[in-house]
């Protein structure tokens, strides 16, 4: 926090929340038609937070979550991903809107066709494993369908910036072995210690100092209560907080998990420590399939990359952007976020809730969600020089900026983040045991509002799915082990 941030910026900070309306509890699970049908480069959940992990100080997490809904059990493929597209973590660091670093991502996908003899004949097995799985990176010999992918950091523009590799610190190597997902615990008698060991210390071109990248299926982090949601909130928005259940609950996401130092991030000239991050996934322009006898794959690609999705602020595309701008949205760009603010000025969902229960809307236009949402809080997460633009905004020196307060440990997070007073929470940034829905909830009905501009502003709305920090480790990569297909 910065000297100036004062309880007015937490009124602001809450608001930003009331951009994203009480009845958006899915985060971006499908939430465009055109990323509806394409789930493998649907991003549902963006988090980046200042460390917490003891002994991490002066690092930044940032997780960047694909493919919703997986269901444990979705066998015989399972949930790799797309490999002609370009996951990638986009970072602004001097407020103007565009990228200036990017973490980007390319997947590989190996099939060895493994066959076996039955009666003479080598046949290609159906499966993705034909043998139990050991614990480290190197235990591929069972294993048929392998992933493996590259990391680069592009300074400038996305797509056509200086590009350099991310290497491995103990061997140099610029290829990271992806885990296979948790078919089962046949298959993977002990998986927690098999994906922990495709946990990679990392080199970072143009730093002295390392990182860490994780990629790989984890426990779905997002907790809602689900089909309600989407009924007309057909729940109870003042029950109790812990009275229904969360329908993610037997679901897994694929993550692409980095911890970087923060002064990795923050812009070297400047030196503002509010950086703002938002996440990304880009498809070549035009891809022309084939088949062969075994499996269906590209054979030409052409044109440039077009990006197909996009996610920042948890639950903007679902519930914030009218229903023929979703698509528009996903692949639209910061910089040119002006398109969109009638969204923000006028939001749809109050008036929305206000006609499904007794509760009235607060008054419009919410000018205020203008600066909040677009710019960051004044004096705790906006930059110095900042241009309008929907972004995950951080403080990365909360520590200092605030008199020493620190980003707080497991155990003493208060999930409802900047409402409650927890400076190093939503939307500060976003820590996974941050209640994003909770806090919308109650914002969006104008929580910290003047009576007169939110008369049941007071009320303490929630949709039932309980989350705070318990649900989460203490140490990298902070999301949990994936649930098992299998042998639970």
């Amino acid at each position: 926090m910065r000297s100036t941030f004062s309880i007015a910026a937490v009124v602001l900070a809450c608001g930003i929340a009331a951009t994203i309306a009480p009845s958006a509890m899915a985060s971006s699970h499908g939430e465009a038609p055109f990323i509806k049908g394409n789930p493998r480069v649907d991003g549902t959940d963006f988090y980046m937070f200042n460390s917490y992990e003891p002994g991490r100080e002066g690092y930044v997490t940032i997780v960047a979550n694909y493919y919703p809904l997986q269901d444990p059990y979705g066998g015989p493929n399972y949930f790799t991903l797309d490999p002609d597209a370009l996951y990638q973590i986009h970072i602004d660091s001097d407020g103007d809107a565009r990228e200036d670093l990017t973490f980007s991502f390319k997947v590989t996908t190996t099939n060895s066709d493994d066959a076996i003899n039955v009666g003479g004949v080598m046949v290609p097995v159906p499966l993705v494993a034909i043998g139990p799985v050991g614990s480290d990176r190197n235990a591929t010999a069972n294993l048929n369908v392998t992933e493996s992918y590259t990391l680069s950091v592009v300074r400038g523009d996305r797509y056509t910036g200086a590009s350099m590799p991310v290497a491995d610190a103990a061997t140099g190597a610029t290829t990271f072995k992806k885990p296979t997902d948790y078919i089962g615990t046949k298959t993977f008698p002990n998986y927690v210690a098999y994906a922990a060991d495709h946990i990679y210390n990392v080199r970072l071109p143009g730093s002295t100092q390392t990182g860490r990248v994780f990629v790989g299926q984890r426990k779905d982090p997002f907790v809602v209560n689900l089909g309600e949601t989407f009924d007309l909130v057909n729940n109870n928005p003042l029950g109790p907080e812990n009275g229904r259940l969360d329908k993610l609950e037997d679901k897994n996401v694929t993550s692409f998990i980095l911890e970087v130092p923060a002064s990795y991030l923050v812009n070297a000239k400047t030196h503002d420590p509010v950086v703002g991050g938002w996440t990304t996934a880009s498809l070549p322009r035009g891809r022309v399939y084939t088949t062969t006898p075994t499996f269906a794959k590209p054979v030409a690609n052409t044109g440039t990359y077009v990006q197909v999705s996009r996610l920042s602020m948890p639950l903007v595309n679902e519930v914030v952007i009218g229903l023929r701008d979703k698509n528009k949205f996903n692949a639209s760009e910061p910089r040119n976020d002006s398109q969109f603010a009638v969204y923000v000025t006028n939001p749809t969902l109050p008036t929305i809730i206000a006609s499904l229960f007794p509760v009235a809307a607060p008054c419009t236009p919410r000018n205020d969600l203008v600066q909040v949402f677009l710019t960051g809080v004044p004096g705790l997460n906006q930059p110095a020089n900042v241009q309008g633009a929907e972004m995950l905004r951080l403080n990365t020196n909360v520590d200092a900026a605030s008199g020493g307060i620190p980003a707080r440990r497991k155990g003493v997070q208060n999930r409802m983040g900047v409402l409650a007073g927890d400076l190093s929470g939503y939307p500060n940034g976003r820590r996974p045991g941050d209640d994003v829905v909770d806090i919308s909830l109650r914002a969006v009905m104008g929580a910290l509002l003047p009576p007169q501009c939110a008369p049941n502003g007071s009320l303490p709305y929630t949709d039932g799915a309980f989350i705070d920090d318990s649900f989460f480790d203490d140490h990298f990569p902070y999301i949990r082990t994936p649930l098992p297909g299998a042998g639970m």
